[in-house]
Order: C-alpha cells, then sequence, then structure tokens
C-alpha cells in the first residue's frame, strides 16, 4: 500500500507535549486500536494510533514527531493503513473499563466513543504526570465516570493508574483495555493476574514497525513470534504473561533495549 497525501487541516494543542492533527483523508474503516503508518517526508516513517476518524494524536519524543511538531495547517504527510489489529468491539450493556497513561489515550479515546454509541457502559482510569498533561479528560468524562491520577497530585488521585486500580473490583467489568507507557500496562498486567482478570484485559503495544503488514519480521516479539504489527498491536493479557513485554524490545538494528 502506497502512502496517500494526506494535508493537515487542523492542529489541536493538547498540552504542552502533545498535538492532535487532522487530515483531509478520512480514516473510517479504521477500528478503535489500529493504526496508521505516518511518513513524515525526508525524516522516517512511524506509526500512529488512530484517536479520529481523520486524526492522530502525538507526543513530541523523536526525529519524526519533532519535524511534525514544526509543521502547520495546509502542510502534508503520507498516510497508510489502517493497519492491525484493534480492540475488540463493545456491545450493548457490556461494563468496560479503560486504563489510559499519556500520549496511550490515542486508540483508546475511539473506543470510548464506540462504547457509548452501542449503549456500553465506560469506566475510565486517566493517569499523567501532572495535570497539564492530562488528554482527552471532557471525551472520557462524556462516556462514563472518570477516575483521574497524576504522578505528582496535581489532579485527582496522587500516584499512578494502578493506585486506583489496586482498590477496584474488577471481576464486574466484561473487558479492560490498557494502553500507555508500557511499564504502566506491565504493573497494570500483574496486578489483574493477580485478581484473576488478565485472560478479561487487552493491551495497546507499541514496537518498531517497518512494514507495518507482518512481513519483515522487524516487530516479532519473544517468545511465541507474536508480530505486533499484524497480530496486535492490541494482544490479549494472557498472550504477553510469558513474553518479552515489560522486560525489553528491540531496536531498528535488533538489538534487546531494556524497558
Amino acid at each position: 500500500m502506497r502512502p496517500i497525501n494526506s494535508k493537515i487541516v487542523q492542529i489541536v494543542e493538547e498540552t504542552p507535549t502533545i498535538r492532535t492533527f487532522r487530515f483531509d483523508t478520512s480514516l473510517d474503516d479504521a477500528r478503535p486500536g489500529q493504526f496508521v503508518m505516518v511518513w513524515v517526508r525526508g525524516v522516517d516513517e512511524v506509526p500512529m494510533g488512530c484517536s479520529f476518524k481523520n486524526g492522530i494524536t502525538v507526543q513530541k519524543v523523536g526525529d519524526a514527531t519533532s519535524r511534525l511538531f514544526e509543521m502547520k495547517e495546509g502542510d502534508s504527510v503520507g498516510l497508510r493503513g489502517p493497519f492491525g489489529k484493534g480492540f475488540t468491539l463493545p456491545s450493548k450493556d457490556e461494563n468496560i473499563l479503560i486504563i489510559a497513561g499519556g500520549v496511550g489515550v490515542a486508540p483508546l479515546g475511539p473506543l470510548a466513543d464506540e462504547a457509548v454509541s452501542v449503549g456500553a457502559k465506560v469506566t475510565t482510569i486517566l493517569g499523567a504526570r501532572t495535570a497539564s498533561e492530562l488528554v482527552f479528560e471532557k471525551r472520557f468524562s462524556e462516556a462514563g465516570d472518570v477516575h483521574l491520577t497524576t504522578d505528582d497530585g496535581s489532579a485527582g488521585t496522587c500516584g499512578f493508574v494502578t493506585t486506583v486500580l489496586a482498590e477496584m473490583d474488577v471481576s464486574v467489568y466484561d473487558r479492560i483495555c490498557v494502553c500507555g507507557p508500557e511499564i504502566m500496562m506491565f504493573n497494570v498486567l500483574k496486578m489483574l493476574e493477580e485478581k484473576g482478570s488478565h485472560d478479561r484485559a487487552e493491551f495497546s503495544l507499541h514496537r518498531y514497525f517497518k512494514c507495518a503488514i507482518g512481513v519483515c519480521g522487524a516487530c516479532c516479539m519473544d517468545n511465541e513470534g507474536l508480530r505486533v504489527c499484524k497480530d496486535g498491536p492490541v494482544l490479549n493479557g494472557s498472550l504477553l504473561l510469558d513474553s518479552e513485554f515489560g522486560k525489553y524490545k528491540r531496536s531498528s538494528s535488533s538489538q534487546r533495549i531494556k524497558v
């Protein structure tokens, strides 16, 4: 699939370090949790979760995102996708728990929207380093109850998403959907394992993608050889317990990098 030239039609500054970019290209086929490959010309092509039917929500962390943050409305990038396996779509009257940390809100925003549209009940634990870095608080609050957590206590509970999760009865939820920094997700997985609920949890992973269609093997995970771009990026917690998840990942040259 060749990249589609896509013009930036709107830029929203969500936080001091996170922005949403909306394009004139529609991603109507994207399911919550799927991603697109964003070609920032002259720099790199990188995977980004779809946060809207025509948009991505991005944190400035590397060369490609730094260049993206220099762009203005009217500039363009190339888009390929959507790709991958998304979250299981909610059904009417299901009880869904969303756990989002930092820019991990990106693929979870559409999931909350979808859940509301079909009549599912949504509860969200939304975490960030500080109050100014909370993303989509209004969006999640319109979907259901929201528990805020910040590392510094500037909003909601002082602590991490696991601080709130530890006090919750997760047995009441039909599905638990998680995205955020890997160390956060790993701690959530271990806590859910202790509560006997890891098999009802789905995690959106980030790995180094090259082809994005499961051919090159750059994103394969130990021990089962799961291709994160094709078999994921959303994977069930039961598949992650004995994997590299939370321990290490690989660079573009396949060197192990400690999480």
